[in-house]
């Protein structure tokens, strides 16, 4: 068994891009569902619609690089606002509905046949991150023995977690404004806002257009990393990823999605290496009537997902968030 790889893996894969593309996802679910009191369950259609609107204004249309970036940057908003207008005077399990309904919607378009000149079909789009790579200023990787980097990766992490410093210094701003103060008093009583004579529903639909915009600039910045999109990438299981790392770090706090990201790929990569260190070789450290090597895949999903219910019970808040946070108003 080598730990040096089981920790090397963990910090490589907290620090890396996989953590950062969450953190993003999970600041936009964070407005929504920390602050606002939104149940967004298609966050991977907001990333869908980014990702793809680079792609295909660049590979399909042969539009400039950064016109691409502008229409990734426009489509979330756009999605949003055709999500939000018919559900959002609702009870907010419409949205929730509405929102994993679309999300896959536009997973099975993207990968359909019948598009297949403009989407790319199952096998997707590549071609469009020349631009982004040749702007990439570090001409070898990094290797500090506990974490390793390629080159590409560092360049990524470099914009990566730039974007994140970003949108946690936005939300600081955002939610200790007058505008902020509005979110949290719809989440606890939107009647009681309704009453002071404020537009819950115009509020409402400004927080899930920035949410939105998080996880359009996630959807961004995971096909560049990728330099690929593929319609499998954008399933529903990466919604819930984001809200796993949300619950982790504490809704409705600034650093709590990114703390969350980083411990949740931490645990997912750590375990993963071990488990596979664990059932592979000649003599295995666990035998094979307890765990074979196919299973070892998925007992880091097992044990996240029960640890994950574990700190529900007992700390249902996450780790930076306050009970007071968790009243949200599903009317």
């Amino acid at each position: 068994m080598d730990f040096m790889q089981v920790l090397t893996s963990a910090f490589s894969s907290a620090l890396g891009p996989q953590a950062i593309v969450f953190a993003l996802a999970a600041i936009g679910l964070n407005i929504h569902f920390g602050y606002t009191g939104l149940l967004n369950f298609g966050q991977a259609g907001f990333m869908a619609v980014g990702a793809y609107g680079l792609a295909v204004t660049v590979v399909t249309l042969e539009f400039p690089f950064w016109l691409g970036i502008a229409i990734g940057l426009m489509a979330p908003i756009v999605l949003a606002i055709v999500l939000g207008v018919p559900t959002l005077r609702l009870r907010a399990d419409y949205l929730a509905i509405a929102t994993i309904a679309t999300a896959e919607i536009l997973r099975l378009i993207f990968g359909a046949v019948e598009y297949k000149d403009v989407f790319g079909g199952t096998n997707g789009l590549n071609g469009y991150a020349r631009t982004f790579q040749d702007f990439n200023p570090y001409s070898s990787g990094l290797d500090l023995g506990i974490v390793r980097f390629r080159a590409d990766d560092l360049w990524s992490m470099t914009v990566g977690w730039t974007l994140v410093a970003l949108g946690c210094i936005l939300v600081w701003a955002l939610m200790r404004s007058p505008w902020g103060r509005v979110l949290r008093s719809i989440r606890e009583d939107e009647d009681a806002v309704r009453s002071l004579g404020k537009n819950v529903f115009f509020y409402k639909m400004q927080a899930l257009i920035l949410g939105g915009l998080f996880g359009g600039i996630a959807g961004i910045f995971y096909a560049l990393k990728q330099a690929s999109v593929v319609p499998t990438d954008y399933s529903t299981q990466f919604t819930f990823f984001a809200y796993t790392a949300l619950l982790i770090g504490g809704a409705a706090r600034v650093l709590g999605p990114v703390v969350g990201a980083m411990i949740f790929w931490f645990l997912m990569s750590g375990l993963g290496t071990f488990f596979g260190q664990a059932t592979s070789g000649a003599d295995p450290l666990i035998p094979t009537w307890a765990m074979t090597d196919v299973q070892a895949s998925v007992v880091r999903l097992i044990l996240v997902g029960l640890g994950l219910m574990l700190l529900m019970i007992y700390r249902p808040q996450g780790i930076f968030g306050d009970r007071k946070e968790l009243a949200i108003d599903a009317r």
